[in-house]
């Protein structure tokens, strides 16, 4: 049968309404329908309060896919009794939007008010972004912006100025497993009509899958209860919803907000000696696809960073592991990673040699820099050591225990001590022999 041949008459079409995805049918159109994000819209709460008073201003919902930005805004548009207008940045262009702002203010003098959607906001680069602010500062439209990405980052600061930020979370897994019972037992919009069932045992597995997306979760429920109707089952089991599902994809974003926030986590859990949360974000992000370089590159960060010379061995094992990823590439190479991680994390913690370093640097940017002493100095020819260079200069190892008592910093900053062992791991041992330096010196000024 071609693409373009007529549909064959015995195939009568399913109703419009079964055409639409079980997401969509299922969209709520009130806030009573609306679930979760309580801290917004419980009552008393700040984004309610604002509905309520119809006073809603130009917002920015920020928050993961599925927690129902979209739906929110066509809400908020009802609620206000406003022209609603949805763009996508993905597909819009900003010539159309201007054509649609110019009608809102033609709208806007007749006393209509007119809500512009933009989905994904933040794919508009930071010129075409500015292209509203005539509009929302004059009031004529309320832009209403759904992002994934981090305001801060994603749009310009006069836009940002101008809306109110409000931060979106992922459902609970309570809240999802209530929508797709709804969504089950409801014939007019759901999947009621099939007939078909589920136990809380299949419901809190889709709503492990989705991660707190209510479109994934309604998506692999539609695609369970079809396959199950196929197979003459009239409830879900294991080996259809397992059909239905797809490997699951973790919301992640190489170079966006969610590629810092996890690292965040895994260098803090290592700082913190949590073996099991290391090795949690570890394969997380390696299974996020994150670049496995990278990772091999923050260990070794960390392994100087929050160790230092209480475990100096850790330098040692972190560039082993980042060679083996090299070497053996992955899924061989993770383990490297994972080995590196969990010796990182339980290894003993010291930051003294990271702080030694900042304050050095910190004198070396505030302070004068003084010439190297005369003392410290090379004499290699006749005229340098005619103008005292080498002058003084004492051979630690004709002195007793090998220590003199020269001073080694320029006369600014004599005395100063940067490196203050912690005690922990081979510092102890560090810490005892800078102790038995610091006898040896003073023994020597007796002299």
């Amino acid at each position: 049968m071609s693409l373009f041949d007529p549909i064959p008459a015995e195939r009568s079409p399913r109703p419009a309404t079964e055409q639409r995805p079980l997401a969509e049918r299922m969209r709520p159109v009130t806030l009573a329908e609306f679930a979760g994000q309580h801290h917004l819209l419980g009552p008393g709460k700040a984004l309610r309060a604002q509905l309520e008073s119809d006073e809603a201003s130009s917002m920015i919902l920020w928050g993961p896919p599925g927690v129902g930005k979209t739906t929110l805004a066509k809400i908020i548009a009802h609620s206000t009794q406003s022209t609603f207008i949805e763009f996508s940045a993905v597909v819009s262009g900003i010539k159309e939007i201007k054509q649609v702002m110019t009608e809102a203010d033609r709208a806007a003098s007749a006393g209509m008010r007119t809500i512009l959607f933009i989905d994904e906001i933040h794919r508009f680069n930071r010129s075409q972004q500015d292209a509203f602010l005539p509009w929302v500062e004059r009031g004529s439209i309320r832009l209403i912006g759904a992002t994934t990405e981090n305001p801060s980052f994603a749009l310009n600061a006069a836009l940002l100025s101008r809306c109110r930020v409000y931060v979106l979370e992922a459902l609970e897994d309570e809240e999802v497993m209530r929508l797709l019972e709804r969504a089950l037992a409801d014939s007019e919009r759901g999947l009621g009509a099939l007939g078909v069932t589920a136990t809380e045992t299949e419901l809190r597995a889709i709503s492990a899958y989705s991660n707190g997306d209510m479109r994934r979760a309604y998506n692999v429920l539609e695609a369970a209860a079809r396959l199950a109707v196929s197979q003459n089952k009239p409830q879900l089991d294991e080996e259809t919803l397992t059909a239905a599902l797809q490997q699951k994809t973790l919301l992640y974003d190489k170079s966006g907000e969610e590629h810092y926030n996890l690292i965040s986590a895994l260098h803090k859990s290592i700082r913190n000696s949590d073996a099991d949360a290391a090795l949690y974000w570890l394969t997380r992000m390696i299974r996020s696809g994150e670049d496995a370089m990278y990772l091999a590159r923050r260990l070794v960060r960390m392994a100087v960073e929050d160790i230092g010379l209480a475990a100096p061995e850790a330098l040692n094992l972190t560039l082993s592991a980042r060679d083996a990823m090299e070497f053996l590439g992955s899924p061989e190479g993770d383990l490297a990673l994972a080995q590196a991680a969990v010796y990182l994390a339980l290894a003993p913690k010291s930051n003294s040699l990271y702080r030694a370093f900042g304050a050095a640097a910190a004198d070396v940017e505030n302070t004068r820099a003084e010439p190297v002493p005369l003392h410290l100095r090379n004499a290699p020819t006749r005229l340098m050591r005619e103008l005292d260079y080498g002058k003084d200069y004492r051979y630690a190892h004709d002195e007793p225990g090998a220590v003199s008592d020269m001073e080694c910093l320029p006369p600014n900053l004599a005395g100063r001590r940067y490196y203050e062992p912690s005690g922990r791991g081979r510092e102890k041992q560090l810490q005892e022999r800078m102790e038995e330096i610091a006898r040896v010196r003073r023994g020597n000024q007796r002299r």
